[in-house]
């Protein structure tokens, strides 16, 4: 579950700011450079982005991630399983608070 909630926020950040740099993506994430390196590499393996480089351009940003169309699909689906832990979790809280509130 972890690597999914990982794989969700880098995608989810790349969406928000291609440009970004690894240093800048394992920042924002809480990731070590090797962590966000390793996702980035995953990621584009399993064809859920890709990985240009500009640093023979003269404005020198160096990578760009972008999401393919299936990076744009499993982000998707990410989301909507994220959101169904999410309201699932909500649900047991409620009830546990329900439940002690019974009790009292």
């Amino acid at each position: 579950m972890s690597d999914n909630l990982d794989q969700f926020n880098v995608l989810r950040k790349i969406k928000s700011n291609p440009n970004s740099s690894q240093r800048q993506l394992a920042y924002e994430l809480g990731f070590s450079l090797g962590k966000i390196n390793y996702c980035l590499q995953a990621l584009n393996s399993k064809g859920l982005i890709k990985i240009k480089n500009f640093q023979k351009n003269p404005n020198k940003f160096g990578y760009v991630y972008i999401l393919t169309p299936k990076g744009i699909a499993a982000k998707t689906r990410l989301t909507i399983n994220f959101m169904k832990r999410k309201m699932k979790e909500y649900d047991e809280l409620k009830k546990e608070i329900y439940d002690e509130q019974k009790k009292k």
